[in-house]
């Protein structure tokens, strides 16, 4: 009976802990503390200098826990990640996450190995262990205090931080491997790199569309489609170590696949990972954190101070600025990746691998990567906001942005029901425009269900179900913001073939002679942007009319304010081009695309 009360004390004290790191997400959010700090704190405040003193010193599940965890962190990161904002950015993210992390690991070598009495090999483990970023956090801080990153910054951290850890645990495990085993050449290392990464990409994407396939094709029952993807995330996480490739990068590619195409109850399965993998941060945390003995920590305080300080000032910031320099970031955008540089899950987590295989001085490895993530996320994590704003990388909220419901119809998957609650100053309300890709389909009005032609005039507080694509229905967000003031177009960008946004389409057909449809006739240009367009108008943004092609010059208040005419004489006669001039076309269109010019 005694070893069945033990189990059910640990199950207890288990649930006690992991309730108290959710509640502490209420106390983090109030003062902007970094969660995570939270979260190993309270591990910290549990173990062996906490009341009783218990002592926790199960690394291998402390490993096997961490493992798991972050195979569903990077999973759901790349379920939440989309085609266009990787291909805009995947040569600086790619060049960040990989001689970035290399960057970072050798110069923070020689200063671990003067501060901390190690050789090289062991120095170059702590720069390792330390190097890879953990953006999640970044992103919770950033969009807790209510801040929105430039498209490219963002997207950029995005991929990076889903692309560098499958390289730094490589690089530590190498490192374990020659410290444990014994020398090995540099280009051996470099082929099983290689091969990790090319059977773990074969593997991610394989694995991705054979999950797609599974759920639009087999009839599973409700509720167990966002078990049975998380579960298949392991399961391709498992078959790639098991394989020796990079599970991390395996399932980070098969959730990006998952993530762009369409599947049955894709909103259930994103709102049940979103729960697991909180869960799965916080565990892994509480667990960290039982695994630290602050008194051990006190011997080598002073030298993991020196190595985070080292790495925050001086090592990312110098990989940073090398690794972008070939692309067209600014300095204050170079300054701001370089500082969110926070150091999280994955640095104590690959500190752990050193205690499994039980190398000499693991505690030491260990130690270093708790004090130096708990600076950052005291020192970084504190400062993201601010050094958003003053780096001017950081996007003015102006208005919370619309509470958009969004659910499954069983057996369909190109169109999905939206709601929205009909805002007073919203684009809908006032201009009654919807994209012409959207249906409504029916509106709520004092608990009451009305069809669309019952409830017209739709009013402020009603709130409308609209059936739209899937892949758009972020784009309906726009239209249910209360609109910002409109702005005066620049009298400069108007000319001959310029006109105002606000001209109506049956008033440039009879100034042009062009054919439009009678029932869009009194929309104004700025309407025909916002309804026939897939996305927020952007500057350069063209729709076809008829004969002629218009083009969006200037917005003001997100809206279209100046439109340009393409005429058909307008058309520049296509040049032949030679097989070089060709091929050094579609370089140059590549690279373009890559590096997100």
């Amino acid at each position: 009976m005694a070893s069945l009360d033990s189990v059910s004390i640990a199950i207890l004290l288990g649930a006690v802990l992991v309730m108290a790191g959710i509640l502490s997400s209420l106390l983090a959010l109030r003062f902007g503390a970094p969660l995570l700090l939270m979260f190993l704190l309270i591990g910290m405040l549990a173990g062996d200098s906490g009341p009783g003193q218990p002592r926790f010193d199960d690394v291998r599940l402390t490993y096997l826990v961490g493992s798991v965890s972050l195979a569903l962190i990077l999973f759901d990161g790349g379920l939440k990640t989309r085609f266009q904002s990787i291909r805009t950015v995947l040569a600086p993210s790619m060049l960040l996450a990989t001689v970035g992390v290399l960057l970072t690991a050798l110069i923070t070598a020689p200063v671990a190995k003067y501060a901390l009495d190690l050789n090289w090999v062991e120095a170059l483990l702590v720069g390792a262990v330390v190097a890879s970023t953990d953006a999640a956090a970044v992103f919770l801080l950033v969009h807790a205090q209510g801040l929105r990153l430039r498209p490219r910054v963002g997207a950029t951290l995005e991929v990076e931080s889903g692309t560098n850890d499958p390289f730094a645990v490589f690089l530590t495990l190498a490192l374990v491997k020659l410290i444990s085993v014994g020398g090995t050449s540099i280009w051996h290392v470099a082929m099983e790199f290689s091969q990790e990464v090319a059977l773990g990409a074969l593997i991610g994407v394989v694995g991705g569309r054979l999950v797609v396939l599974a759920l639009n094709r087999v009839a599973l029952p409700q509720g167990l489609h966002a078990p049975f993807v998380c579960t298949a995330a392991l399961v391709i996480f498992g078959m790639s170590q098991i394989a020796h490739a990079s599970g991390f990068l395996a399932v980070y590619l098969a959730g990006i696949i998952i993530g762009n195409r369409p599947t049955r109850a894709h909103n259930s399965v994103v709102a049940f990972l979103d729960a697991a993998t909180w869960l799965a941060q916080i565990v892994m945390f509480v667990l960290l954190g039982l695994l630290v003995s602050p008194q051990r920590l006190l011997g080598s305080m002073l030298p993991a101070v020196g190595v985070a300080l080292v790495l925050m000032l001086v090592a990312r910031p110098v990989a940073v600025f090398l690794c972008l320099a070939p692309f067209r970031f600014n300095w204050r955008e170079k300054m701001f990746v370089a500082w969110v540089g926070l150091r999280g899950a994955v640095a104590i987590f690959l500190a752990s691998i050193p205690m499994l295989v039980e190398l000499p001085k693991a505690y030491l490895y260990f130690d270093v990567a708790f004090v130096v993530v708990i600076i950052s996320l005291l020192l970084q994590g504190w400062t993201l906001a601010f050094a958003a704003r003053k780096l001017h990388v950081a996007l003015p909220r102006t208005d919370k942005g619309p509470r958009r419901i969004e659910l499954d119809l069983p057996g369909q998957l190109e169109q999905q029901p939206v709601g929205y609650a009909v805002r007073p100053k919203s684009l809908y309300l006032k201009r009654g425009l919807i994209p012409s890709w959207s249906k409504p389909t029916l509106v709520i009005r004092d608990q009451r269900i009305l069809s669309p032609a019952e409830a017209e005039p739709v009013a402020a507080g009603d709130y409308i179900y609209l059936l739209a694509p899937p892949e758009k229905a972020e784009s309906l967000d726009r239209f249910f913001v209360d609109m910002p003031p409109s702005t005066a177009p620049d009298p400069h960008l108007l000319g001959d073939f310029m006109v105002l946004g606000d001209i109506t389409l049956g008033d440039l057909a009879n100034i042009y002679g062009v054919s439009v449809d009678p029932d869009q006739a009194a929309l104004t240009l700025a309407d025909y942007f916002d309804v026939h367009l897939d996305h927020a108008p952007t500057v350069g943004a063209t729709l076809p009319l008829d004969t002629i092609v218009l083009v969006a010059r200037s917005l003001g208040g997100g809206r279209v304010n100046v439109v340009g005419l393409r005429l058909p004489e307008d058309e520049v006669p296509a040049v032949r081009l030679t097989p070089g001039g060709k091929l050094k076309r579609k370089t140059a269109a590549i690279w373009a695309s890559l590096a997100g010019y």
